[in-house]
């Protein structure tokens, strides 16, 4: 029999105990594990992208590298170094340069694209009260490395700086049709918090393609503003502008007039109607808008301001007045579209400042998630970011109008 009360007998048989065994055989360095692995992987990543990039090279040359054919397009002549941010780290690229082709890279596109999202990202989050030590745990998501609370403020200072010299670039080309426009946002000026304007400009240039030439805090919507503002983009090259359209500001009708003198100036077709129904009562206001319309599917201007008069006096007769008015004194400056120098092409979409309402949308949601800024330049650093970003892509490569019969009707007009 067994003693179930004996010490030596019951480890025996109930616990099985066994003999300690040694802990911490082999230690690892998880830093030093975690650095090695990333370098490894950043530099797989990158010769992958570099592989990616010949790839691209030699579909544009229609030949490999060192291939002789007869069927080649574009000789090789070296590369360049760019650095990218991945998630994978900051890569070291080698991009072909061709001769005899223009080497255009998606890969390069995508990750630049992804840059700029992060540049708007670090300046919202910044704007946004976000603490550096948020920014830096945030950052290791987006960028993959950890920046350190003391250089968020360099890294600021390098987006704000590359995000100022693009709005500040030289405008080389011609700019025929421009549209501006001005939004609203708070801001923090001598202690209290007050309404100032940021003024827009979206030019169409010559090859009929949409470009943000101008981003400027204006202040108010005055004509100093207006006239700061078309300084500004004048000494930078803009020329060539020969219709500007806008919402009724007497500041910009003004400035327009003496410092674009070859430009007329086109009212906002769709603001200008809002302006007549505002003062039509309830009860007439289906009839007015089905009046108005009527009066902008006119094919002339002749007949737009004839059919207006029309209107006018019916808005009389009906007793609305202030409509009538309204509508005398706004539909010479919203017809400047069907003038004879204009394409019937471009009329519907040079007639409104719709064009510019995706951007001034964006301007808005941003401003009204930030509420009130700190100073003029942090929120003018956002809203060019914000531009930037919604406009780099289909937007301005798409072409908006063609463009070619535009020279033949101002010929035709002088």
């Amino acid at each position: 029999m067994y003693d179930f009360h004996s010490p030596k007998q019951k480890t025996a048989i109930g616990s099985q105990e066994t003999e300690p065994r040694p802990s911490n055989i082999i230690q690892i360095d998880q830093n030093l594990l975690e650095t090695r692995l990333d370098r490894l992987v950043a530099e797989k990543v990158a010769e992958l992208l570099n592989a990616m990039l010949d790839a691209e090279a030699d579909e544009i040359a229609n030949a490999a590298k060192y291939e002789r054919t007869g069927e080649r397009k574009a000789y090789r002549a070296g590369h360049y170094d760019r650095s990218l941010t991945a998630k994978a780290g900051r890569l070291a690229l080698k991009v072909p340069k061709l001769k005899g082709a223009v080497f255009e890279s998606a890969v390069i596109e995508r990750y630049r694209r992804r840059e700029e999202s992060v540049e708007e990202a670090l300046i919202d989050m910044y704007l946004a009260g976000v603490s550096t030590r948020q920014v830096d745990d945030i950052s290791q998501l987006l960028w993959g490395d950890r920046m350190p609370s003391q250089t968020l403020s360099d890294k600021l200072k390098k987006v704000y700086g590359e995000i100022e010299a693009w709005r500040t670039r030289p405008l080389e080309d011609e700019y025929p049709y421009v549209f501006m426009d001005g939004v609203w946002h708070k801001r923090s000026w001598g202690g209290h918090v007050e309404n100032v304007s940021v003024l827009v400009a979206i030019g169409v240039n010559a090859e009929g393609h949409r470009e943000v030439i101008g981003v400027a805090e204006g202040m108010k919507e005055d004509r100093d503003s207006w006239e700061q503002f078309v300084r500004s983009m004048i000494e930078r090259g803009l020329k060539g502008v020969r219709l500007v359209v806008g919402d009724r500001c007497a500041g910009l009708v003004a400035t327009v007039g003496s410092m674009l003198l070859k430009a007329r100036y086109q009212r906002c077709m769709v603001h200008f109607m809002r302006n007549v129904l505002s003062k039509t009562p309830p009860t007439h206001r289906e009839w007015a808008s089905a009046a108005l319309k009527a009066i902008f599917a006119m094919e002339s201007r002749e007949s737009a301001l004839a059919k207006a008069e029309q209107v006018a006096m019916e808005m009389e007769s009906r007793r609305l007045k202030a409509a009538a008015n309204c509508l005398r004194e706004g539909v010479g400056e919203t017809t400047t579209y069907l003038l004879d120098e204009f394409p019937d092409g471009h009329r519907r979409r040079i007639r409104t400042n719709n064009m510019i309402e995706r951007p001034d949308r964006e301007i808005r949601r941003r401003t009204r998630v930030v509420g009130g800024f700190p100073d003029g330049n942090s929120a003018l650093m956002l809203i060019c970011a914000r531009i930037r970003h919604v406009t780099a892509n289909e937007w301005s490569t798409r072409r908006y109008l063609d463009m070619s019969r535009l020279g033949d009707n101002l010929v035709e007009a002088n």
